[in-house]
């Protein structure tokens, strides 16, 4: 990620309306951004328009960015911000892929197919992966939001403060909060 020193001449020249220098910003930014948001939603189209959305609304705004801070932390705002809105309007439903699916006949189980042969291991992994992400994304959207950032993002709380606006001390409860709630969701499903 740019710091905040090598942001500062495109930002100068953005504001100054050198629209390859917001070309260049997006471009500095885009792929821990398109990460981020693609661990909130999974799904690849989605994160891309998001992402599009997020710029734009950047960009837009970018007049009211405070030099004093860091631009990828004030972009990380305006992209969360636009993804949690996006769930919100679309009611994101999560659904377990342990549990059959209801239908007119009555329980239906899921089966998938193996697609490839994998060695125990790799199996055990890929399991584990799958219901930790799962299980994060049922979480609240403040929780998953601060579970993100300081584990995947690998944000410090002092910026995840800044992203989201909240005190630290709250950062802090959430995040011990959301590893509380993936314990509890986890318990017995995961073997070490």
């Amino acid at each position: 990620m740019a710091t905040k020193k090598s942001d500062a001449p495109l930002i100068a020249k953005a504001l100054a309306g050198e629209q390859k220098a917001f070309a260049d910003l997006m471009a500095r930014h885009r792929g821990p951004l398109f990460n981020l948001l693609y661990n909130m939603v999974h799904n690849r189209e989605e994160t891309e328009d998001l992402l599009q959305e997020a710029f734009m609304k950047a960009f837009a705004a970018l007049h009211t960015f405070n030099k004093e801070f860091a631009f990828s932390t004030w972009l990380y705002k305006i992209a969360i911000n636009t993804t949690i809105d996006h769930l919100r309007k679309k009611k994101l439903q999560t659904y377990s892929l342990d549990k059959p699916i209801q239908s007119k006949e009555g329980e239906l189980k899921r089966e998938y197919a193996d697609v490839h042969a994998t060695t125990d291991n790799e199996l055990l992994s890929s399991e584990k992966s799958s219901l930790i992400a799962q299980a994060i994304a049922e979480l609240p959207d403040h929780y998953r939001e601060a579970i993100i950032l300081r584990h995947t993002e690998e944000k410090s709380y002092e910026e995840i403060a800044e992203i989201t606006g909240v005190p630290l001390g709250t950062v802090k409860a959430r995040i011990f909060r959301a590893r509380e709630m993936l314990k509890h969701k986890l318990k017995g499903k995961l073997l070490v």
